[in-house]
């Protein structure tokens, strides 16, 4: 009996891994392989610091030019960020290798956490003479630009102070578009990935992309903060307060030189061009390409943009008849308070025009609520993104649609693209933990003393990265120098998570990521 022929067997080929999915696939690494990581991601910290260092060198100057003599502070804040950072550089010298998933969270959370650290340094070597607590939550609320502050007396504060306040937010800026623009979709973090492209893509040319796309969003940032500058200076502004201004405004930052805000100035016509400011800082970045390179149909027809200018439009009017018919003001004021309210809210800056929470119960319920959507994805805005709510209601109109004709397959749409069912899994992760860590942060913020009020916005706000809070303590009309230090660190850590988008940090707390 002869035997049977043995049939060779066939394989399907395995379908390439995302990134993502090597994350967990990876039991173990090669030998070497971790230590190149920290190589890499040492070596990117210290050009970050060399770069900060830097960046402390103009206030200093200003100060020394004001013979001011917290310049000596700015001084000894960046010999000691500038000497870490070459330590670290030549204690990394090496070939680079490509930056993988791994890698990359892991720069994401060193590189903020660093540059909050070394940022406070000004803080508590020069004249403020700040506790480093106080100095923390200041510069990590500038970086994530924020704007919440603990600071009094910024109308008489050394000039050197307040360039170095405005010029963290303007760095956490461009900082934020790049992350969102090129990390964020390579970690498919929170439903990015629905905006990678070629080079987000892939782990071989990440580094490469990131520098590239922050030289054309750099310069873009460029262009906008100088035509604000110029616009604010033209309508009545000293040279340094435009400066100022329009680098926390495209920022959306929403740090000034006085305490009572844009209102110190009484010039509404400073207002408007920050309203188009605020606006434009909190659209997609990449959109602006579009429009130099005469495609202005990508700007004009991005979902998310119109649907932000809508949500804007449609606000600012009812608020505004809320205004004329309640509180009997002028049509034209009216309408300039109410845009001016709705905008520095939802595009998360925080300047403040006149305290809104005067202006009744419904305002400040709205308020809440327009606090925590937040701008464009690829923009400085913070809050959940218009992107996630457009993906959530389309998911819950797909849902209905099922539930009415059980055998009908309803796609779940974003503009003209259909998006997958592992997107909007990624986006009800992060709201849930948007909407968990809010609930958390509250009691956390109750425990510690505060009022529900201000513990519930206090944690709003520093979640979705606005600024000013509801209540008189960290209203409109205050600030958060009051609160304890336990409380400020809780709204350090709501901070950066919510400017990270929680998964950046919370992948470090699991298991797997430091398993070799």
């Amino acid at each position: 009996m002869s035997a049977s022929p043995v049939r060779p067997r066939l394989e399907r080929a395995k379908p390439a891994q995302r990134p993502a999915e090597r994350f967990r696939a990876e039991p173990a690494e090669r030998p070497g392989l971790a230590r190149a990581r920290y190589a890499t991601v040492a070596h990117a910290v210290g050009w970050l610091l060399v770069v900060l260092a830097a960046a402390m060198l103009p206030p200093m100057a200003l100060d020394l030019a004001d013979d001011n003599r917290d310049w000596t502070g700015f001084a000894a804040a960046a010999a000691l960020t500038g000497f870490v950072g070459v330590v670290l550089l030549l204690a990394s010298r090496g070939p680079e290798p490509a930056l993988d998933v791994r890698s990359a969270f892991l720069l994401t959370a060193a590189s903020w956490l660093a540059v909050s650290a070394f940022g406070a340094l000004p803080f508590v070597f020069g004249v403020a003479h700040l506790s480093f607590t106080d100095a923390v939550f200041e510069t990590v609320s500038g970086l994530t630009t924020t704007g919440s502050t603990v600071i009094t007396g910024l109308d008489s504060a050394p000039r050197g102070l307040l360039l170095w306040r405005a010029l963290l937010q303007w760095m956490g800026g461009i900082g934020i578009v790049v992350v969102g623009l090129v990390i964020l979709p390579f970690l498919r973090v929170g439903g990015m990935q629905l905006f990678r492209t070629e080079s987000s893509d892939r782990s071989d040319k990440l580094l490469a992309s990131t520098a590239a796309i922050a030289a054309r969003m750099l310069a873009v940032y460029l262009v906008l903060t100088l035509a604000c500058f110029l616009a604010l200076d033209a309508v009545g502004l000293s040279l340094f307060d435009a400066l100022l201004h329009a680098m926390t405004a495209l920022s959306t930052g929403g740090y000034s030189s006085r305490d009572a805000s844009i209102g110190a100035f009484a010039n509404p016509a400073a207002e408007w061009v920050l309203v188009i400011a605020m606006l434009a800082g909190a659209l997609t970045f990449t959109r602006y390409l579009a429009l130099v390179l005469g495609r202005p149909h990508l700007f004009f027809g991005d979902p998310q943009i119109r649907l932000l200018l809508l949500i804007v439009l449609t606000l600012s009017a009812i608020l505004a008849l809320w205004l004329v018919f309640v509180h009997e003001r002028p049509l034209p004021s009216a309408v300039r308070a109410a845009l001016f309210a709705v905008v520095t809210v939802i595009t998360t800056t925080g300047f403040v025009a006149e305290d809104w929470q005067e202006w009744g119960a419904p305002v400040l319920g709205l308020f809440l609520i327009v606090t925590v959507l937040g701008g464009c994805t690829g923009s400085t805005a913070g809050g959940i993104k218009v992107f996630r709510v457009q993906i959530l209601a389309s998911a819950t109109l797909a849902y209905l649609a099922g539930l009415l004709h059980p055998n009908r397959v309803v796609p779940i749409r974003w503009g003209d693209r259909q998006v997958e069912p592992e997107l909007v899994l990624a986006v009800l992760s992060f709201v849930f933990l948007f909407v968990g860590s809010w609930a958390l942060f509250t009691v956390l913020l109750s425990g510690l003393g505060l009022d529900l009020v201000t513990a519930v916005s206090g944690a709003a706000t520093a979640l979705a990265n606005v600024g000013p809070g509801l209540g008189p303590v960290i209203g409109p009309s205050g600030n958060f120098a009051s609160l304890s230090d336990a409380a400020k660190w809780v709204l350090v850590l709501a901070m950066l998570l919510g400017r990270l988008e929680f998964f950046t940090l919370l992948a470090l707390l699991h298991p797997v990521f430091w398993r070799r």
